[in-house]
């Protein structure tokens, strides 16, 4: 008797054991009221269990099974629903009218999807490329780019609930909320989904550039004095909160561009080219987490004659310049006579400059952008002579001063 107890009681244990695991490993993670030192104001347990479906995308794509890539990212595996479906990533990355940058800048409904599918195919720009560099652009195009996508999309979400008069935690927090638990994923030891998001790279970023975990903790205070302020009321400070947010993320990519193109710099150099055309595709998805957002900050204002790059941050300052001569304003209480260039928005005067010169400004949209897609161009087989670190530095210098990133922030590359 005791014998067949025992063999019941065993083959209920395994029939158990075998049910948990077809429910995507929800069980197996410990899913408490926080993650990280962030106190969620809402239950947002199965968007946290999407960064499950990262982790496993992530070892498959490392493992090139593109098969079992693709039915994760298109089906899911973690994140079930009440109703019992899955929210996926790719449900997301293909989402229209999104609250982010993204789609508005590609021109594309879904673009991250676009990006993602085609690593995974081996389609688009990455016809032709190695499985390595397509593990590392779906590695880092799901982990990064389309979960900052997420926090982003979902942190915008709050203040357009919020502007509506909807504050609560079913509304305004609850997005909120949502926008953490993208970027951090379930803070469970046992289950290390917290390896797998934005976060997780923000941490090897700071390691690298020896500033620790600046953007973490900064982030991390912002996400909680904008769920404070999401509780009182105070749109200034959740909009405060969120820009604080998306300058750190700014930082991280930042870094995170200037690493890889360092990497290329010394695989040129060393003749490796499979590494460089791996650090290539990582760079190339790093920068992709930020070029919406930054590239309007890399246009400049080129004299074409001196072949300088002017102080003037705008298209219409850059496009105000006229020559003059004799000329005498209504304003000059000394009524002196002025011959050179002025400019009839920020009111500079370059005296004595030639009219040639005066008249060979011009607005180059973008162009410090331009110059850092043609370094991660997977087309782009190099230059050993140049100094990719120092280029990308360079172009995103008028960035960080945008931002108000300071060169403490970016650190120095260990």
């Amino acid at each position: 008797m005791n014998l067949k107890i025992t063999s019941i009681m065993m083959t209920m244990m395994f029939l158990l054991s075998a049910l948990a695991g077809c429910t995507g490993g929800d069980e197996a993670v410990d899913l408490d009221d926080s993650d990280g030192g962030y106190d969620y104001a809402s239950n947002v347990d199965n968007h946290r269990m999407l960064m499950g479906d990262v982790c496993d995308i992530k070892d498959l794509s490392g493992a090139y099974d593109w098969d079992g890539v693709m039915d994760i990212y298109e089906n899911g595996e973690h994140a079930e629903k009440s109703d019992g479906s899955y929210r996926t990533l790719m449900g997301f990355a293909d989402a229209a009218g999104k609250n982010h940058a993204y789609d508005d800048y590609y021109g594309a409904d879904g673009s991250w999807n676009d990006f993602v599918s085609a690593a995974i195919g081996g389609t688009g720009p990455f016809a032709g490329e190695s499985d390595t560099v397509r593990d590392q652009a779906t590695e880092k195009g799901i982990q990064n780019g389309v979960m900052t996508a997420y926090a982003i999309h979902e942190l915008n979400a709050a203040i357009i609930k919020a502007e509506a008069g909807n504050w609560g935690p079913d509304d305004a927090q609850h997005a909120w909320d949502e926008g953490w638990a993208f970027y951090h994923g379930p803070d469970d030891a046992n289950a290390d989904y917290d390896g797998c998001g934005p976060f997780a790279t923000a941490a090897k970023r700071g390691g690298n550039f020896g500033t620790g975990d600046a953007t973490n903790i900064a982030t991390l205070a912002a996400m909680n004095d904008g769920l404070t302020a999401l509780k009182n009321e105070d749109m200034q400070g959740v909009i405060d909160a969120r820009d604080e947010v998306l300058k750190n993320v700014v930082i991280v990519y930042s870094q995170a561009s200037v690493r890889y193109a360092s990497k290329m710099t010394d695989d040129l150099a060393a003749g490796d080219t499979a590494d460089y055309d791996k650090h290539q595709a990582e760079g190339h998805a790093f920068y992709r987490v930020i070029e919406a957002y930054v590239a309007e900050h890399t246009s400049i204002c080129y004299n074409m004659v001196s072949h300088s790059v002017s102080s003037d941050s705008s298209q219409a300052s850059c496009e105000a310049y006229m020559y003059l001569e004799n000329y005498t304003s209504q304003n000059d209480p000394d009524g002196e006579e002025f011959t050179g260039c002025y400019n009839s928005v920020t009111h500079a005067q370059h005296e004595g400059m030639s009219q040639e010169e005066c008249e060979a400004f011009g607005w180059y949209a973008n162009y410090y952008n331009s110059k850092i897609l043609e370094i991660f161009d997977l087309k782009n087989d190099g230059d050993a002579t140049a100094d990719y670190e120092a280029d990308i530095r360079s172009y995103l210098q008028p960035v960080w001063d945008a931002f108000g990133i300071t060169a403490d922030d970016i650190g120095t590359l260990q």
